[in-house]
């Protein structure tokens, strides 16, 4: 038997030049923190030949192309094994919440086959193993942050070459920074789950016809990141917030799916009652609002998102990354 866990992440600055559209042609920089919540995977010899898996749905096969999750079916054949396994996941969030937890899924998956292979892999190739699955094989429209950083875990910097490769490079901060950029980082459910997808695929096409509105966009994201790897290591941690603010003001422009009223009421009102700057996290149409909010206005902060319906939860860094909880393989 065999356990692994990934975690999910945040992202503080630069978020989507990790497209390859993007990233393509000028280099993508972003700042993420992994977060602890995690994605688990329970991989299992199997007495019978079928292969079984238990998710949100429970698929029981005989061949691998008779799987229906694309994620499982594709990592089992990318490790070899075509038989006699049992997998079940578990997750701390729900799916479609914008915490990146589908990559995490995938990145804990390969981790949990590899091991029940007796086979050895790093951070960096559970990473790169994952973006070749989820975006050369399964072509989703997504970026390389999400599988990076659930592999390598912590308050993390990620720069894009031109070439496709990723230099990883951990926040070099004071502990007291990292302490207050945790505490003053307040989160809230805003009870809508949507899939990144349909949003991705936009700023995508835009990217790839190289539009100018969308590049610039992104050219001024890529700044922001920079900017608040900059701010951080100088410790003045409430630039965080200002940062935050015109992140999401730009955020807004690059789809008129990314919002609802809902979220802007909701946001208004954040800023009104404490918050510096804000954010949804992920790609946007809905998940978690995140906030930079300093320690004494917090209580007017949650009390002002309860009222609204939202669900506050409280999310600590994870600086680990994807690991290996129990290996019990016998056979």
């Amino acid at each position: 038997m065999i356990l692994s866990s990934a975690p999910m992440r945040i992202t503080l600055g630069g978020g989507s030049t990790d497209l390859k559209s993007y990233y393509a042609n000028y280099g993508g920089f972003l700042i993420a923190a992994a977060i602890d919540k995690y994605v688990s995977i329970l991989a299992n010899k199997r007495f019978y030949d079928s292969i079984r898996l238990s998710y949100m749905q429970l698929e029981v096969v005989d061949k691998l192309d008779d799987i229906k999750n694309t994620r499982l079916r594709e990592a089992l054949r990318f490790t070899g094994i075509d038989k006699g396994i049992e997998i079940q996941s578990f997750a701390d969030i729900p799916a479609n919440t914008g915490l990146g937890s589908s990559s995490s899924f995938m990145v804990a998956v390969l981790n949990a086959l590899h091991a029940y292979k007796r086979e050895f892999v790093t951070q960096r190739q559970l990473a790169e193993e994952a973006c070749l699955i989820e975006i050369d094989v399964l072509g989703e429209p997504i970026g390389k942050q999400d599988q990076y950083m659930a592999a390598f875990g912590g308050l993390t910097c990620l720069t894009f070459a031109k070439n496709g490769e990723v230099l990883v490079e951990p926040l070099k901060i004071t502990e007291e920074t990292r302490e207050q950029l945790e505490s003053n980082l307040q989160y809230f459910f805003t009870g809508i789950e949507r899939g990144a997808s349909e949003i991705l695929k936009e700023q995508d096409t835009k990217s790839r016809q190289d539009e100018k509105s969308m590049i610039d966009n992104l050219h001024q994201i890529k700044a922001i990141g920079l900017a608040t790897k900059k701010y951080l290591e100088r410790g003045e941690v409430d630039m965080v917030g200002e940062l935050f603010h015109t992140h999401w003001e730009l955020k807004k422009k690059r789809s008129s799916k990314m919002t609802n009223p809902f979220i802007d009421e909701s946001y208004e009102i954040a800023r009104k009652n404490g918050a510096i700057g804000g954010k949804l996290v992920g790609a946007g149409g809905g998940g978690f609002l995140m906030f930079y909010c300093r320690s004494t206005d917090k209580s007017r902060l949650n009390q002002a998102m309860k009222a609204r319906g939202l669900k506050p939860v409280r999310f600590h860094f994870d600086h680990e990354g994807a690991r290996i909880l129990v290996n019990m393989k016998r056979d």
